[in-house]
């Protein structure tokens, strides 16, 4: 069995999307396939050659298995690349979004699809994908807790998937390997555990993000959902206005776009761009 595939990325967050409204591709499969493809080493590739390769060629942070839906444009089924499945992805919902434009699932630059984090929509203009994300909730504020034997001041806010949002005024310095896997499997996200952004504030409206993602349990060239969390968080203390450009380590730039209401935030709105890496085929599965 031949199954195609894409390979796109959002600002640098890459995934691997197949078009299994047929069901050629059983859940049961699904686990062994994302691991297999989105390997970092072994993963699919443009061609054999991964001398000088970046980290996006090869492998990638998630795969997208695009299902028929009775209640919007079409369903996702989301998995990072361990293979665990996660409720939603700001930059993936993006590529998705475009990715069912570009193969006619989609027949209008507007869509609607499902998540397990809720409904998403989303617009198209060339390139730059703009999804209108769900309800952020679960904000915790002026957290502290100890890792490595020191406090660290954090807040934390679910905008599809966890985040934990940590301010820094030297983002480039700090060994967010560190930081990230001790905050991502602290007691206090337990059991689900927690994406980790280290966020500094570099403008009126502008901050820079660098984001350890539970799944990948590394650090991305860029998270969406991770942009979102930082920009409200960072708005709701006073220290940005809406909108709100996040810097990604990719260099792309993320706008976040939102109403501030009474000390919480709604309409919440991502924008950024896209872009198809190459395609190809599963031979078996």
């Amino acid at each position: 069995m031949t199954i195609p595939f894409t390979k796109m990325n959002g600002a640098g967050n890459d995934f691997v999307i197949v078009d299994n409204r047929d069901g050629q591709v059983p859940d049961a499969a699904k686990k062994d396939i994302v691991e297999k493809l989105c390997h970092r080493d072994t993963g699919v590739r443009a061609n054999g050659n991964t001398a000088g390769a970046r980290k996006i060629d090869v492998g990638a942070d998630g795969m997208i298995f695009i299902e028929k839906s009775d209640k919007a444009d079409f369903r996702w089924d989301f998995y990072n690349d361990d293979g665990g499945s996660a409720e939603m992805c700001g930059n993936g919902a993006r590529c998705a979004a475009r990715f069912a434009l570009e193969n006619g699932i989609v027949q209008s630059n507007e869509m609607k699809f499902e998540t397990t984090a809720g409904l998403i929509s989303a617009q198209m203009d060339g390139t730059i994908v703009t999804t209108q994300l769900t309800s952020p909730k679960d904000l915790r504020r002026d957290m502290e807790i100890e890792l490595n034997g020191e406090r660290v001041k954090l807040d934390s806010l679910d905008t599809g998937v966890p985040h934990a949002v940590v301010f820094t005024e030297n983002i480039k310095d700090v060994d967010i390997q560190s930081i990230g896997r001790g905050i991502r499997n602290h007691d206090a996200f337990a059991p689900r555990g927690t994406n980790v952004n280290l966020v500094q504030v570099v403008g009126e409206n502008q901050i820079e993000v660098r984001t350890y993602e539970r799944g990948v349990e590394d650090e991305t060239l860029a998270c969406g959902t991770g942009v979102t969390a930082c920009a409200i968080i960072a708005a709701l203390q006073g220290k940005v206005k809406t909108p709100v450009e996040g810097g990604t380590k990719s260099g792309d730039v993320l706008t976040v776009y939102f109403q501030p209401e009474n000390g919480s935030v709604d309409e919440v709105k991502l924008k950024g761009p896209t872009e198809i890496m190459f395609q190809g085929s599963i031979a078996e599965i």
